[in-house]
């Protein structure tokens, strides 16, 4: 029996080297370099953005800032989460047939980890930041105008932010893998508006 279980471990070994050996061989430096100058430059403009509207914000318009910022966060988690785990073969049997984004769907399932990676990474660690700028923004509001303990308010303002973002991505993780192929397909056709992959 235990002969058997370290049998397996081996084989389970050898798998995983023989995945990684191909995937060392695949690696896009070319994708590597592209997605770190968007992020620079995307981060740049919403740090920009950031620095220079949200502390001038109202408490109503920084609550709504954060609120969009976490939404956005979510939804893109969503989208990344589903492109990995959707099936291609329905999105070439839908393309077969000419429907309407399912050749973007398909050109998005090829290339998963770097749609993936930048749903679930670049925007979502943008939205990430900018939601905890207008926290930020949302605290001093309420120690300057309201007369609020600064530390308390700083921690609670943090912790609801964090729970909100964290717990709607841990709902949107499930969601997206139970309906993977609808919310690619649902996706892929909106942005066919805009591309035609």
């Amino acid at each position: 029996m235990f002969k058997k279980k370290n049998n397996e471990i081996k084989n389970l070994i050898a798998q995983t080297k023989k995945k990684e050996k191909i995937k060392k061989e695949h690696v896009d430096v070319k994708w590597i370099i592209e997605i770190v100058i968007i992020t620079f430059v995307i981060s740049i403009i919403m740090a920009f953005i950031s620095q220079t509207t949200i502390p001038n914000l109202t408490l109503l318009l920084g609550v709504l800032i954060t609120f969009i910022f976490i939404f956005l966060g979510i939804i893109f988690d969503i989208v990344g989460v589903a492109v990995t785990s959707s099936d291609e073969a329905v999105f070439h049997s839908m393309n077969s047939r000419k429907v309407k984004g399912a050749n973007v769907a398909v050109k998005f399932k090829k290339n998963a980890e770097k749609v993936s990676s930048f749903c679930c990474d670049v925007i979502g660690d943008i939205c990430g930041v900018v939601s905890g700028a207008s926290a930020t923004s949302i605290a001093a509001i309420l120690v300057t105008k309201y007369n609020f303990d600064l530390l308390i308010t700083g921690l609670i303002v943090t912790a609801i932010v964090s729970s909100l973002t964290i717990g709607g991505k841990a709902i949107g993780k499930s969601f997206a893998i139970n309906k993977s192929d609808i919310i690619l397909y649902e996706f892929a056709k909106f942005v066919s508006n805009f591309y035609k992959g």
